[in-house]
């Protein structure tokens, strides 16, 4: 693999990461609450999206349009009977409560699916296979290519909606501060169950993909988690647009590492996320003038 066609797969990589980092980074900006249950969200998501696809004999693209809004409302329940309560006892509650639900999904997930790896890729096989062959070292895979444009598409129409919709204001205003907020009639509540909800929703379209680029199993969560949060932080956090870059940036130090050693490859993606936490910004691109951007 040539060296612009690393850097290109690592682009559609970074994709993925883009998408597994934009609730995260919604969660943070809107409510300042680290999410440590998301990776397994978006694990819980993408099995849901199996399991219909299989039992029912449908496309992933179909399953995903059943399970997205099971995964939203359930964003919505966790939001307004968990979250909401461990908000009030300072910073460190939801973090020990996040880390508890990552716990409960991945326990669940062994007693209902067993430790099996599962794919979706074999449902789709043109989408996960087929690919585009520019030269004899430089190809563009289906499936990243799509990847990539729906990150685009998820991260950019967030932005655009926190910017310039008044749900966006909403949301803004309960980030900066949620009892001025209140006295204006900003219910923060229901701003911030949207806002999970939202954030649920991402995950689980970014599991559905990691579904159909290889296997989830349940003990995917942590990992993918891992690497939302080094695509928050390198890229800003609170930053949506920092999120994308983020991700894209992390993908691509991937990719050439493997292809200077496939065992560099994870080794290459943290050691960017430590060189750009050691900078003096801790940042890549953008400074978060606001709470969310």
């Amino acid at each position: 693999m040539s060296w612009v066609n690393a850097i290109l797969q690592g682009v559609f990589l970074g994709g993925l990461y883009a998408l597994f980092a934009c609730g995260l980074s919604l969660m943070f900006g809107v409510m300042r609450i680290i999410n440590l249950a998301h990776g397994d969200l978006a694990v819980l998501g993408a099995f849901l999206v199996w399991w219909v696809a299989t039992q029912f004999g449908v496309a992933p693209v179909v399953a995903a349009a059943f399970a997205l809004p099971v995964m939203l409302a359930l964003g919505y329940l966790l939001q307004v009977t968990v979250l909401t309560r461990s908000l009030r006892s300072g910073e460190l509650t939801p973090l020990l409560t996040t880390f508890g639900l990552a716990i409960v999904i991945q326990n669940t997930l062994l007693l209902v699916f067993s430790p099996d790896v599962r794919s979706l890729g074999t449902a789709s096989p043109w989408l996960t296979t087929g690919s585009w062959r520019i030269t004899d070292e430089l190809t563009v895979p289906y499936l990243g290519l799509v990847i990539l444009l729906v990150a685009v598409a998820v991260l950019g129409g967030l932005h655009l909606v926190l910017q310039h919709t008044g749900f966006g204001r909403e949301m803004r205003a309960a980030a900066q501060d949620p009892d001025t907020a209140g006295l204006v009639g900003v219910p923060a509540t229901a701003v911030y169950a949207r806002a999970t909800a939202i954030a649920v929703g991402t995950a689980t379209i970014a599991g559905t993909f990691l579904a159909l680029h290889s296997t989830i199993d349940p003990a995917s969560g942590p990992v993918q988690l891992i690497f939302a949060f080094e695509a928050v932080v390198i890229g800003g956090l609170g930053s949506l647009r920092g999120t994308l870059i983020g991700g894209l940036v992390l993908g691509v130090a991937q990719t050439l590492g493997a292809q200077i050693d496939p065992q560099y490859s994870i080794l290459a993606g943290h050691l960017v996320f430590l060189i750009v936490l050691a900078s003096p910004q801790g940042r890549l691109f953008w400074r978060r003038r606001e709470a969310v951007a």
